[in-house]
C-alpha cells in the first residue's frame, strides 16, 4: 500500500492512505506531530510513502527519530520519466509536474539552499503551486500521471524508480548519521604537511616555501603558481612551450620548477578542498555531513552541494575513524564498469575471464601478455574511446578478443555520433544533442573547416553515449545495491548506519559485534542487486567487505 505525504509548516502536514493502485482510502488525516504519525503508521503498515520531494520532507523526520523503509520520490521518478521521454532540461519539481498537467508553464525548480551558503534571518516560504493546487490533491495527481505514463514504458522502470527513491532515502541517512571524522587527526595531518594554521588566504608556511622554491628555478621572477597562465607565461619565458599546467604536462618536464610546482599542486589542493576552513564549514560533534545530490550527474551518478564528499584525499582517509566498540565496514565492487559492459554485451569470454578476482590481471592474463596496465589501458579505451598512444592498437587486441563487449559501446556510440539517444540497463536515457552540437553537425557543407568541425562534434558525442551506457547502467546497479543494503541493516542489524556511498564503495559504522553481520548482509546486497539488475547474467559482482577502524585501512 502507499501512504501520501505533505509537510504544511514545522512538524505539521497531512497524510492520505492509498491502495496498491493509488486510490485514495478514506479521508486524509491532519497532524500537528508528523514525525509521530509516521513513525506508527509506518510500525503498523510499512507503506511506500509517497512525497514531492525526499530531500524536503525526510531530514525533518528523521531528526524527530522517524524513519521509512520505503518511498516514492515524485522528484526523482518525474525526472526520469522526462529524461525517457526526451525532455530531459525540463523541470521536474511538483510544481512544474502539476503546471504540466494543468496546462500552465512549467515554473523553474527551486533550487536547494546549500549548506556552505550565507546564513539568513528567515527562510523564503516556497511559492504556492501553479493554479492555487492543494499541495496533497498535487500530489495523488501527479503521482496517477507517473503510473499512467509508466504503464507503456519498459518495466525496467519500475524497479529504477523505487531503486532511486530508496538511494534518496540513503541519501538523507548518511547525512542525518554523517560520517565519522576525527577533527584533531585532520588538523594533526595539516600541520604536518602544510605547517601552522594560517588567516583565511594567507598561504601555509610550506605552500610559501614551494613557492619561493618555484620563483628562484625560473630566475627570480615572480610567478604566481596558483595562476595557471602564469606558469605558461613563466615557461615560455625559459624557451619551454607548454600547451597547459596541468600536472601530467609537468611531470614530462626536465626543468628545476617542475618538482616544487608538482609539490605545490598537490598541497594547494589539499589546503584548499580540505583545509581548516572545510573542516570549520563541515566537521562538527564529530561527524561530516555532506549535502548528496543523488542523481546529480546525467548518468545517474550522485554528487554533493560542497564539501567535496566524493573526492576525500587518500592522505585523509586515516581522519575517518570508527567510534570507540564500533567498526567502520568497508566494501568496493572491484572494476565494476567493466563488469557491467561484461553483463550488458552478454559477452560470455569476458564474462569467463572477469571470474571473481582482478578483471585486469585475468584480463591480461588472457590478452596481453600478462601486461596489468595495457589491459587497463585497453578496456577504459573501450568504455571511454580513448585512441592517443596506444590505445589504438590495444583497442584493436580486445576487439579480436571480445567482439560483443567492444561492439556494444561501439554501437552506443555510432548513435551518439548521429544525434541519437541510448538508453542503461534499467532505462536511464541519455540527454539529445544541444542545439549547438546540431549547428556544428549541420554545416558539414561550409568548407574543409566546418567539416573538420562537424566530424569532432559528432566524435565527442560519441565519446559521451559510448560511456554513458556502461557508467549509467553501474548507477542501476549501485542504486539496487543501496535499496537492498538499507532493507537488510534494518531488518538484520538496525544499530548499523550507512554512513558514506562513492560510485561504487560503501561504508557502514556499526558496533564491533555486528561486524560480520554486517560484512555478510553488504556482500549478500551486491548479490540481490546483480539479480535485480543482471537477472540471468553469468558475470560476477564480487563485493568485498571488511571491517576496519580507520577508512585508510581498507585499501
Amino acid at each position: 500500500m502507499f501512504a501520501a505525504l505533505v509537510r504544511e509548516g514545522d512538524n505539521a502536514g497531512r497524510l492520505q492512505a492509498l491502495s496498491d493502485d493509488g486510490v485514495p482510502v478514506g479521508a486524509p488525516v491532519r497532524t500537528h506531530d508528523l514525525a509521530a504519525e509516521v513513525a506508527a503508521h509506518e510500525a503498523a503498515h510499512r507503506p511506500r510513502w509517497l512525497w514531492a520531494s525526499t530531500e524536503e520532507v525526510y531530514p525533518e523526520l528523521l531528526a524527530r527519530g522517524a524513519r521509512v523503509e520505503r518511498c516514492h520520490d515524485l522528484r526523482h521518478v518525474e525526472q526520469l520519466l522526462l529524461a525517457h521521454l526526451g525532455r530531459h532540461r525540463e523541470p521536474r519539481d511538483l510544481a512544474a509536474a502539476v503546471a504540466r498537467l494543468d496546462g500552465l508553464p512549467a515554473p523553474d525548480d527551486v533550487a536547494p539552499r546549500k549548506k556552505d551558503d550565507q546564513p539568513v534571518l528567515f527562510e523564503p516560504e516556497r511559492a504556492p503551486l501553479p493554479g492555487g493546487a492543494d499541495p496533497l490533491d498535487a500530489v495523488l495527481r501527479v503521482h496517477a500521471e507517473q503510473r499512467r505514463v509508466a504503464a507503456g514504458l519498459p518495466p525496467s522502470l519500475r524497479l529504477l524508480f523505487a531503486a532511486e527513491s530508496a538511494s534518496a532515502l540513503a541519501g538523507a541517512e548518511m547525512t542525518h548519521f554523517g560520517l565519522p571524522w576525527r577533527r584533531d587527526v585532520h588538523e594533526e595531518l595539516l600541520a604536518d604537511l602544510l605547517g601552522p594554521r594560517t588567516a583565511p588566504g594567507v598561504r601555509p608556511r610550506r605552500l610559501a616555501e614551494l613557492a619561493d622554491r618555484i620563483t628562484a628555478a625560473f630566475g627570480g621572477r615572480a610567478v604566481n603558481p596558483d595562476n595557471p597562465a602564469s606558469i605558461v607565461r613563466a615557461f615560455a619565458r625559459e624557451g619551454v612551450d607548454v600547451p597547459s599546467a596541468r600536472a601530467w604536462v609537468i611531470k614530462e618536464l626536465d626543468h628545476p620548477a617542475a618538482e616544487p610546482l608538482l609539490a605545490y599542486k598537490e598541497l594547494a589542493r589539499l589546503w584548499v578542498a580540505h583545509g581548516w576552513s572545510w573542516l570549520d564549514a563541515w566537521v562538527a560533534d564529530g561527524r561530516f555531513r555532506p549535502d548528496y545530490v543523488v542523481g546529480g550527474v546525467v548518468s545517474g551518478r550522485w554528487a554533493t552541494r560542497g564539501g567535496a564528499a566524493l573526492q576525500i584525499p587518500r592522505s585523509l582517509r586515516t581522519a575517518v575513524r570508527a567510534d570507540p566498540g564500533w567498526r567502520l565496514v568497508a566494501a568496493d565492487a572491484a572494476q565494476l564498469e567493466p563488469r557491467v559492459l561484461a553483463a550488458l554485451s552478454r559477452d560470455r569470454r569476458l564474462a569467463e575471464v572477469a571470474g571473481e578476482d582482478d578483471l585486469y590481471t585475468t584480463l591480461a592474463a588472457d590478452s596481453f601478455h600478462g601486461d596489468r596496465g595495457q589491459a587497463k589501458i585497453a578496456m577504459l579505451s573501450a568504455m571511454y574511446g580513448g585512441t592517443s598512444g596506444g590505445a589504438a592498437e590495444l583497442l584493436a587486441v580486445l576487439r579480436r578478443r571480445f567482439p560483443d563487449a567492444v561492439g556494444y559501446v561501439e554501437r552506443a556510440a555510432r548513435e551518439g555520433e548521429r544525434g541519437g539517444v541510448v538508453r542503461s540497463r534499467l532505462g536511464r536515457t541519455s540527454p539529445a544533442p544541444s542545439q549547438a552540437w546540431h549547428e556544428a553537425t549541420g554545416s558539414a557543407d561550409d568548407g574543409e573547416d566546418a567539416l573538420r568541425r562537424s566530424q569532432r562534434a559528432a566524435r565527442e558525442w560519441g565519446r559521451f553515449t559510448r560511456n554513458f551506457v556502461v557508467q549509467a547502467s553501474a548507477a542501476d546497479w549501485t542504486a539496487a545495491l543501496l535499496g537492498a543494503l538499507r532493507r537488510r541493516l534494518h531488518e538484520r542489524a538496525p544499530e548499523a548506519h550507512l554512513v558514506f556511498f562513492q560510485h561504487d564503495e560503501v561504508l557502514v559504522h556499526c558496533p564491533a559485534g555486528l561486524a560480520e553481520v554486517v560484512c555478510a548482509e553488504v556482500v549478500a546486497a551486491g548479490e540481490e542487486a546483480s539479480r535485480l539488475v543482471f537477472e540471468g547474467t553469468d558475470v560476477r559482482f564480487p563485493l568485498k567487505a571488511v571491517p576496519v577502524e580507520r577508512y585508510s585501512d581498507a585499501k
